[in-house]
């Protein structure tokens, strides 16, 4: 075959895929897409009319508006939400799940600032939601810590990393990043220090010079491992001193 010819039929089967009955799943999946291929900014009904060959006014009767759309978006997001193993204990089948979430969202780099801007949870959501704490439960854990289990974890749940500490960028000039560099250690070794001390990852949301997965996993291995260590001791809300520490 000529490559005349494949381009003949690639076209055709473009062709063929805009001629496909309009539904709600084929919307939001060709939302996905778009926001993957030109960025969540780029993201209007008009332009994902265009991509599905339909006039925008097409798009009105699956989604009723642009919140309604990226609801729908982060729903298809969840819905690449690995289970668990079966038979994996509670704390294993928590971090699979969260981390299975974590690479969702790493596929969709856009996806965690819409799921932070999202004003009511949507049922996929919940259900989400509802199976973490099924899990918990399901290890034993009492409503009561599993409540405040859930608060701890926050975001973390959707595999997402917040820091408060934005690191700008060096300069470009060598002696002026080495100047600011000292300057920097002398004001602050301490954080100088702990910076040098990591392992590099430029892509990284927690920072410069660390490694974002690492981190990640270890401050949500560090979590789960607490939780376990409150329900071994029966921990419960009613009994803690405020502003004491839970004893070992």
């Amino acid at each position: 075959m000529s490559s005349g010819d494949v381009g003949v039929t690639t076209s055709g089967r473009d062709e063929s895929s805009r001629r496909a009955p309009l539904n709600r799943d084929r919307v939001l999946r060709a939302a996905v897409a778009l926001a993957d291929d030109a960025g969540i900014e780029h993201l209007s009904m008009r332009n994902l009319a265009q991509a599905l060959g339909v006039v925008p006014m097409a798009l009105y009767k699956h989604v009723a508006n642009k919140e309604e759309l990226l609801d729908g978006m982060v729903e298809v997001i969840v819905g690449e939400i690995d289970p668990p193993t079966v038979d994996a204990g509670w704390k294993d089948a928590v971090r699979q799940r969260i981390l299975s979430a974590r690479q969702a969202l790493l596929r969709h780099r856009w996806a965690s600032h819409v799921i932070e801007t999202r004003t009511q949870a949507t049922p996929v959501v919940l259900d989400y939601m509802n199976s973490l704490i099924g899990m918990f439960r399901a290890g034993g854990l009492s409503v009561d810590l599993t409540h405040h289990v859930m608060h701890a974890l926050g975001s973390r749940m959707w595999g997402l990393t917040q820091e408060v500490f934005p690191t700008p960028p060096p300069p470009a000039d060598p002696d002026e990043r080495a100047a600011m560099f000292r300057q920097v250690a002398t004001q602050y070794p301490h954080i100088v220090e702990i910076a040098t001390a990591a392992s590099h990852d430029e892509t990284s949301a927690v920072g410069r010079g660390c490694d974002d997965q690492f981190e990640f996993e270890f401050a949500l291995d560090v979590l789960l491992d607490g939780f376990e260590r409150l329900h071994q001791r029966n921990w419960s809300s009613a009994n803690a001193e405020r502003g004491t520490p839970a004893a070992g």
